[in-house]
């Protein structure tokens, strides 16, 4: 069955075409090139970017990746593991920050690292300041504002949200914990300047690191379901009381729009004069299909 929905989903695909996708592919917006600048140079002022000139690597720094809803099945963290230790990631730890659960363990392993690099030549200076860089809309700021309150009892320092660009700068140092002192850079999320693969584009959109008005919120949308019916994740349909799977992204739509009375009027223009119907609101339709999808209400799902 899986196959079948894998090959008859493929509407995404065609909804852009040859040449859609353009807007996605070349999305890089100032702030992230201001972003990137000022990381660079806020590195090169604290003396932690030698590896540049020298041709060297850069002491490894750990991966925190962050387990929000939705993002994946905890059954899938040993293949995510083995993933990124072929790439070199040694260090990877998994958190949620909603719950802050296993964030204590950061702190330490952070020590460690430092402590034991090559360039840990710090007699005279005890704290240390850690820069935290990712894709947008990953959870960076989340995970400043949890470690505050674990390690701090403090309340937020970095502003946070649903949607991808909400940090706009490198921010000034944040504290996040006491004993050792420990200081974090919030930055900007930062994607390359050009997505070569249009699905690579829609797997971050879908995780909303690319705003969805780039790609299209039907867009989208369509491509969830072609997602949701190849890992065989079938909740959508009584949550929004299909009679059955569906992979008709506007049968779909429609469908969630009477279930949740997501309607607009339209103005038809006929022979006869204008005549005024109430219609599904298909993007509103999407917003919330998305939405569902982000929050976890759907089934935990990797895109990769």
């Amino acid at each position: 069955m899986r196959a079948g929905w894998a090959l008859r989903g493929l509407g995404w695909q065609e909804q852009l075409g040859g040449g859609g996708g353009r807007d996605v592919a070349r999305w890089f917006p100032g702030h992230m090139a201001k972003g990137t600048s000022q990381a660079e140079a806020s590195l090169a002022v604290r003396g932690e970017q030698p590896w540049r000139e020298e041709g060297e690597e850069p002491p490894e720094a750990p991966d925190c990746s962050e387990e929000r809803a939705g993002s994946f099945p905890g059954s899938q963290e040993s293949r995510i593991l083995k993933h990124l230790e072929q790439q070199g990631f040694r260090h990877v730890h998994f958190t949620d920050c909603l719950k802050d659960e296993n964030v204590k363990k950061i702190v330490p392993l952070v020590t460690e690292l430092i402590s034991n690099s090559q360039r840990y030549q710090r007699s005279e200076n005890v704290e240390s300041c850690i820069m935290v860089i990712g894709v947008p809309n990953v959870g960076k700021s989340s995970l400043i504002n949890s470690m505050r309150r674990v390690h701090l009892r403090k309340g937020k320092a970095s502003t946070v949200g649903g949607t991808p660009g909400i940090t706009r700068a490198v921010l000034t140092k944040i504290q996040v914990c006491e004993r050792p002192l420990m200081f974090l850079l919030d930055t900007p999320g930062v994607l390359s300047p050009q997505i070569e693969c249009v699905e690579t584009g829609l797997k971050l959109a879908l995780c909303g690191a690319i705003k969805d008005h780039l790609v299209g919120e039907e867009v989208i949308a369509n491509y969830l379901l072609y997602t949701l019916n190849h890992h065989q994740q079938f909740s959508y349909v009584e949550r929004y009381g299909l009679p059955n799977p569906c992979d008709n992204v506007e049968m779909v739509l429609k469908s969630i729009a009477i279930h949740l009375g997501k309607t607009h009027r339209v103005k038809v223009l006929t022979g006869t004069g204008d005549v005024i119907v109430t219609s599904p609101n298909y993007n509103a339709a999407a917003c919330e299909f998305i939405h569902s999808f982000r929050k976890g209400l759907l089934g935990k799902v990797t895109l990769d």
